[in-house]
């Protein structure tokens, strides 16, 4: 079951789309607590070294989808000596 889950559909110009993702980029740039914004509020989450990466292109028709998901453990940072039994 997943403990939380945000969805946001919207149109954006391309400077607006652009911008998002150099806030996304800059976030994962810097790592450890990260402040997302997401619509009304922001979401703080804990960014490690290392990400799980996929990107998707699908070309149906005349639209194009493009899909970038990246995935991490919310668990202790590896290398904090604490067991996780």
């Amino acid at each position: 079951m997943k403990e939380l889950e945000f969805t946001q559909k919207r149109t954006l110009s391309r400077t607006e789309a652009a911008d998002q993702l150099e806030a996304l980029a800059a976030a994962i740039r810097r790592g450890g607590q990260a402040e997302l914004e997401l619509g009304p509020g922001r979401l703080t989450v804990r960014i490690p070294d290392e990400l799980r990466t996929e990107i998707e292109v699908e070309l149906d028709g005349d639209e194009i989808e493009l899909e970038i998901e990246m995935s991490w453990r919310t668990g202790q940072p590896e290398g904090s000596g604490e067991s996780a039994d």
